[in-house]
């Protein structure tokens, strides 16, 4: 009997697991290609001639918006039809962290990519004549975005895959649902903070092609900062799934735990957002205004160092959850 209620918590939380990835992992990518489409339609209809050259661009910027859904489908499949092996309820747990993972996960990245794809469609109905260097510009914005998703898929690839069932069930299942939450979480604001600083700088070029160089040193050191609270997430999540708990049948352990992740993956949202403005603001001005490239960029990092100290008192928190409390 036991046996059976193992299995079958083990098929809800898959099968639970699977639609969160996939039911909140299609809300970000479809947002970031809607934004990439209407500023399509605003750029062809600035300059009609160059329809074929920002429909092309519209496409390609949707595609890598459309990467952080399929990292989420591929993780929905995996719960719905993989081989889950012994049934347990440490199982279970993983596999709900996965789902839950991915699917916050995917939300960030997926909108924020759709800023440089926008940006870069609107960019070449101004300036035709460097629809190259908007292009690039925009993938490898878009690119660093996905990043917070990757992170996230590697939580849930961990938890699908690795074997916890030496682990004691209390605490460990609360370890597991918290590290899903903790780098899912966190991946929200720095996905969309990456694209913000993105979306500026294709922005920038725009107005000015000559400051392209300076702008994109702007924007990647912008946006590596913005990452920084997905990465805090993943320190705790790594934590939570490799550090061995003692067996307990207090639930404050298993609540410290579980908290310990909601902490840090609700504190690198607001970070991540606030980074990602000073980001987007200074490659901005800093086409604008090319000669206060350094005292921007100044000001962009020290801006954003007082924005990430929220995150750092997150994951300080959640250490305490981890090994104090």
């Amino acid at each position: 009997m036991m046996e059976f209620d193992a299995q079958a918590w083990v098929k809800v939380a898959a099968f639970v697991g699977g639609g969160i990835a996939m039911g909140l992992g299609a809300i970000g990518a479809a947002i970031g290609e809607g934004y990439t489409a209407s500023l399509a339609n605003l750029a062809v209809s600035r300059n009609p001639k160059l329809s074929g050259d920002i429909f092309k661009n519209m496409l390609v910027g949707q595609a890598v918006a459309e990467s952080a859904s399929i990292f989420a489908l591929v993780v929905a499949i995996l719960l719905l039809f993989m081989n889950t092996g012994d049934a347990t309820l440490i199982k279970a747990a993983a596999l709900l962290g996965a789902g839950l993972s991915m699917g916050f996960g995917a939300v960030g990245s997926g909108v924020g990519s759709g800023f440089p794809g926008g940006q870069a469609c609107l960019g070449i109905s101004r300036q035709p004549a460097n629809t190259s260097r908007l292009t690039t510009n925009m993938l490898i914005g878009s690119a660093v975005c996905q990043t917070p998703a990757i992170f996230s898929l590697v939580v849930a690839f961990i938890l699908l895959f690795m074997d916890f069932s030496a682990a004691p069930l209390n605490p460990t299942w609360a370890a597991l649902v918290g590290a899903g939450l903790s780098t899912g979480l966190a991946a929200i604001g720095s996905g969309y903070g990456g694209g913000m600083a993105a979306g500026g700088s294709c922005e920038g070029i725009a107005r000015q092609p000559e400051a392209t160089g300076n702008v994109t040193t702007v924007m990647l050191v912008g946006q590596a900062v913005a990452q920084t609270p997905a990465i805090f997430g993943l320190l705790v999540s790594f934590i939570l799934m490799f550090k061995v708990f003692p067996e307990t049948t207090q639930l404050q352990t298993s609540m410290a735990l579980l908290g310990a992740g909601l902490s840090t993956g609700f504190g690198g949202i607001g970070p991540g957002l606030g980074n990602g403005m000073a980001a987007e603001s200074a490659v901005c001005w800093v086409a604008r205004n090319l000669p206060s490239a350094p005292e921007l960029m100044r000001i962009m990092l020290v801006g954003q160092a007082v924005s990430q100290s929220t995150a750092i008192y997150a994951m300080v928190v959640s250490l305490v959850l981890i090994f104090v409390v």
